[in-house]
């Protein structure tokens, strides 16, 4: 099994004037682009100084043949504040759960601080992969508000284990003195997430977009398709 190692800001209008001379199509045009950027350039810079306190991952995991009676395959994936996971953060486990002990099949969501479990919760669906070609979408969030961080899946859908997007339903908080996810990085999800058991059963698992909030809302949308698997340095298959 792989475990984590895982406004605006307006500056004074300039005013031009001519004089003896009507303004012009062509000055009125040139007047309201100049305008535009500085509002624009100035609503970004704005932006760019409020914290981000909330990120969302969207993953895809495409099944390709499962044994259910292996427990296979079995997947993890990572999410952290940071660009380590010496400090806190977060393991999905799909298709087993290790926490207290390995059981075979379903959804389970930890919380770590380094080599410390914090946190856990499991799915009350506890089937095995068992579906050949499934394909499986969630959202992994990871927000920082009063003093918690918190980790959570969400708009999850599956054949093996249905759907859910009710909030809270697979959910994790731990305290947090920090006050911003500005040291996340999308790469670093991808690089620590993959399959830990039977990786020969599992066609692709993808990030395949990214979300960045501020306290005021959705900032950036971050499209970019990142692989986890496949990958050039294949974990050893169940056969």
């Amino acid at each position: 099994m792989l475990r984590a190692q895982a406004h605006q800001r307006c500056g004074q209008p300039v005013v031009y004037s001519v004089e003896h001379k009507t303004p012009t199509i062509r000055f009125w045009a040139t007047a309201a682009l100049a305008l535009g950027a500085v509002l624009l350039s100035g609503w970004n810079a704005a932006q760019a100084q409020l914290p981000i306190t909330r990120v969302e991952e969207d993953w895809e995991l495409v099944i390709a043949e499962p044994d259910a009676k292996l427990t296979a395959p079995q997947i993890t994936c990572v999410i952290s504040p940071y660009t380590h996971t010496d400090s806190f953060h977060a393991a999905l486990e799909l298709n087993c759960r290790t926490l207290p002990e390995f059981a075979a099949g379903g959804l389970q969501l930890q919380a770590w601080q380094g080599e410390d479990i914090q946190a856990c919760v499991s799915h009350n669906q506890t089937g095995v992969l068992n579906t050949p070609g499934e394909t499986i979408r969630w959202t992994q969030r990871m927000r920082v508000k009063d003093g918690q961080l918190s980790f959570e899946v969400t708009n999850f859908t599956s054949t093996t284990w249905g759907n859910f997007s009710t909030p809270g339903q697979l959910k994790v908080s731990v305290p947090f003195s920090g006050t911003n996810l500005h040291a996340y990085r999308p790469s670093f999800s991808v690089e620590r997430s993959g399959i830990g058991y039977a990786s020969n059963r599992v066609s692709s698992l993808k990030l395949k977009a990214v979300r960045y909030y501020t306290p005021v809302g959705l900032v950036h949308v971050d499209t970019k398709v990142r692989t986890a698997w496949p990958t050039e340095s294949a974990i050893p298959a169940d056969e």
